[in-house]
């Protein structure tokens, strides 16, 4: 009885901290999508980079501490996280801009909340 207990508030825990990070996430793409360029970091100054530096930090720990519960949990790895940070890098000069990628990830996010 108290392992499921345990499990269950370790499940609880897990939700909490994926609803915090798509938060987060959420209103940084909106910023983003509003022509706030730098969250993906498509231009290699160290401006841009300085200023999307702690919220990517803070995403990077909350995904860590969120596959440690997946992973307790037994269940598969928070894959939001490592398709996000895939996406950011110095992008080629005809690659869509950020605010335009950020609202192809809105899209995306909505969508996988309807589903």
């Amino acid at each position: 009885m108290a392992k499921a207990a345990r499990l269950e508030q370790t499940d609880l825990r897990r939700a909490e901290l994926e609803t915090e990070y798509l938060g987060i996430l959420t209103a940084a793409l909106e910023t983003c999508a509003a022509g706030r360029w730098g969250l993906f970091g498509h231009r290699p100054d160290k401006q841009s980079i300085a200023k999307f530096a702690p919220l990517i930090d803070e995403l990077d720990d909350l995904a860590a501490a969120i596959d440690k519960l997946r992973d307790q949990l037994d269940v598969a790895p928070f894959t939001l996280h490592s398709d996000f940070i895939a996406a950011r890098g110095v992008a080629s000069p005809s690659a869509v801009g950020e605010p335009k990628q950020a609202k192809a990830w809105l899209e995306r996010l909505a969508k996988e909340a309807a589903e």
